[in-house]
């Protein structure tokens, strides 16, 4: 069972967040071999903040050592090549998979960039975010080809935009 917990902090404006991101959690779960796991009695728990830009900024140049704000972060709980025995084989019922953390402004400018609304690129940052706690990544051009094609996956079964449309120049 997937268990995501939404914490909205300001200038976010007040909305159901929490259904939002439970909904882009599961879509991107599904789209990898985890997919079981929403059917498990273990939960396994995600939590999305919704924070400012300022906040990102902060955990960025922390945890990354980049100097700016970012759209989205992610925190996994649980190294990639544990996660099967872990969720397998937890004491309590309960799996913290790892945080998901989205800068408003970013998030705001790129959704109007894309002349989408903010709701729908910040489930798309979940999605992506989800992909990145469950061992995803995007440092090679075969890991970024495959996890984008699972982005593509998770948001049109959501029924939303591509977010990596095929550009003509």
């Amino acid at each position: 069972m997937l268990d995501v917990a939404a914490l909205l902090e300001s200038p976010w404006p007040e909305g159901d967040w929490e259904a939002l991101a439970l909904r882009a959690a599961e879509a991107a779960l599904t789209q990898t071999p985890y997919a079981e796991w929403r059917g498990w009695p273990t939960a396994i728990e995600v939590a999305v903040r919704f924070t400012s830009d300022d906040e990102v900024h902060t955990l960025n140049r922390q945890y990354r050592s980049k100097d700016k704000p970012t759209n989205v972060l992610s925190f996994p709980m649980i190294q990639p090549d544990l996660l099967d025995a872990v969720t397998q084989n937890s004491d309590d019922g309960e799996v913290l998979l790892g945080d998901i953390v989205l800068a408003h402004g970013v998030c705001s400018a790129e959704a109007d960039e894309r002349g989408i609304a903010v709701e729908d690129h910040a489930t798309h940052l979940i999605v992506h975010g989800m992909l990145h706690l469950l061992g995803y990544d995007h440092i090679d051009d075969a890991e970024a080809e495959s996890m984008e094609a699972m982005e593509q996956a998770a948001m049109a079964a959501l029924n939303l935009h591509d977010p990596y449309p095929v550009r003509e120049d």
